[in-house]
């Protein structure tokens, strides 16, 4: 027995299919199933069912793997402990973010890093279905994305704790008629030409908020935030997004856009949230960046951040 074999077994557990947890793994799948068919031969104990649905565990295998999960918290636990032999972090911190919001995570990596310049940070600015498939398969560590009643993660293998309310508002350019304006109608932004991140939520949102008074001109969708920004400030078209995506400090505050609050969009409580996976016990590196953001986030709300 050995930790790679224990490593195995928990990712085949979570994908629930060998082909999958082999890509998780970078190794292939015959490895995989190999070294799996080892640790039941040695165990004397099948742990999996293997058929064309994919792989199960066995009632045998669901015991078993409440202590593999245990002895790998313990080995995650004893690399860290001597992480702290030595007072420093190292390894890798992947992190996924919705677009928009990035520009509050800046400082707070930049602390971090000065902390930990041992830590390879990876941040991924992708939707919030891949967020959630990325956290759940392993891939990323924790992610940012917007959740509401509409929208809640718990049903997944998930949990998510709440940083930062927001709300929908429309991005405008400076210099646009529409920026002297408190708030914006749907009658008004009806009008206008559109450029929307390729999210369901928000593609959801426009529909759903303009489409009664009117066809929506939408000059393109795309995952391009830059592209969205660039149509945004050159004045030909109008975006969609949360209110926080467009909050910038000193010296990052160089885009020309001004959000502007829709009348009439009050109704559904927006937030966002910081998830991670529910089965697996954070790393030391892990934990304190969360604190980190944790931090940042709450002065944001307070009001110091904008």
């Amino acid at each position: 027995m050995n930790i790679e074999q224990l490593e195995h077994v928990a990712e085949v557990a979570r994908a629930g299919a060998l082909t999958k947890a082999a890509e998780h793994l970078h190794v292939s799948a015959s490895a995989v199933s190999q070294s799996i068919s080892k640790l039941e031969q040695e165990l004397g104990v099948q742990i999996f069912i293997r058929n064309r649905q994919g792989t199960a565990l066995t009632a045998d295998g669901k015991n078993i793997m409440k202590k593999v999960d245990n002895v790998l918290a313990a080995i995650g636990d004893l690399k860290e402990e001597a992480n702290r032999c030595t007072d420093t972090l190292g390894g890798e911190l992947k992190i996924g973010i919705i677009p928009g919001p990035i520009n509050l995570l800046i400082d707070v990596v930049s602390a971090y890093k000065k902390d930990n310049p041992n830590v390879k940070v990876e941040i991924h600015e992708i939707g919030p279905v891949k967020i959630i498939e990325g956290v759940e398969n392993n891939e990323l560590d924790i992610g940012l994305i917007l959740t509401s009643e509409s929208f809640d993660v718990q049903h997944h293998e998930l949990v998510a704790e709440e940083l930062m309310e927001g709300k929908m508002v429309a991005g405008v350019h400076e210099h646009s008629h529409l920026a002297s304006f408190d708030e914006l109608t749907p009658q008004q932004l009806i009008g206008e030409t559109l450029v929307l991140y390729n999210d369901e939520y928000i593609k959801q949102f426009a529909h759903d908020t303009l489409s009664p008074y009117g066809p929506l001109d939408i000059l393109f969708t795309t995952n391009n935030i830059e592209a969205i920004k660039r149509a945004v400030q050159s004045g030909v078209a109008v975006t969609l997004g949360m209110d926080y995506s467009f909050r910038t400090r000193e010296p990052y505050s160089s885009q020309p856009i001004i959000p502007v609050e829709i009348t009439g969009t009050e109704n559904e409580s927006l937030h966002l949230s910081l998830i991670r996976r529910k089965d697996s016990v954070p790393s030391r590196r892990v934990k304190e960046f969360m604190n980190r953001v944790r931090g940042s986030f709450r002065k944001y709300e307070r009001g110091g951040g904008r």
